[in-house]
């Protein structure tokens, strides 16, 4: 019996250590950046989207989830550098003129290369939300990367007018604009 224990033991060990690290790799896996405070989202495979109240994964369609939470699972899947398929869930929206869609349709398309398009999303954005930050900073890196720090420094000063020098949007654009000097 205390042979067959020394087996049955290590057994169950390893059991529960690699039951442990699927588990810790599989919330790594999921993880789409995101601050301390609040674990971001889990992304799906491609034509699926998350949805936050329900917690799974759900078939990508029209009106599955409300525009916000589509919004934000595009911004997910951009971060992630899944810009094609942010857009695809971005078309989704039933109301895709608004600040925040606008502004995550400018990310992903200039991230696919098409900057001067996604200027245009970002321009739209600020007509509609002037106080937008974000879209300001994104802008700014859209007018660093054709060569316009002038019009980046512009948008630095509209960041700064509304939060300081201390926000993120503000410093990011700030590191973009050094960055190309």
């Amino acid at each position: 019996m205390t042979s067959l224990r020394k087996f049955i033991v290590p057994s169950r060990l390893a059991v529960v250590g690699i039951a442990g690290a699927l588990l810790i790799s599989a919330g790594a896996a999921f993880a789409a950046g995101g601050g301390a405070s609040k674990p971001a989202d889990p992304t799906c495979n491609e034509g699926w989207v998350w949805d936050p109240d329900k917690k799974v994964c759900v078939q990508q369609q029209s009106g599955v989830l409300p525009d916000d939470a589509l919004a934000d699972y595009a911004y997910a899947l951009a971060q992630e550098g899944r810009y094609r398929e942010a857009l695809d869930v971005l078309a989704l929206l039933e109301n895709p003129a608004t600040a925040k869609a606008l502004n995550y349709k400018g990310y992903a398309t200039r991230k696919l290369g098409r900057i001067d398009e996604g200027i245009g999303y970002y321009l739209e954005a600020v007509k509609l939300d002037a106080d937008y930050t974000l879209v300001r900073e994104y802008l700014g890196e859209a007018y660093v990367q054709i060569g316009r720090i002038d019009l980046a420094r512009e948008q630095l000063d509209e960041i700064e007018k509304r939060c300081g020098t201390a926000c993120e949007p503000y410093v990011d654009l700030n590191e973009a604009i050094d960055a190309a000097l």
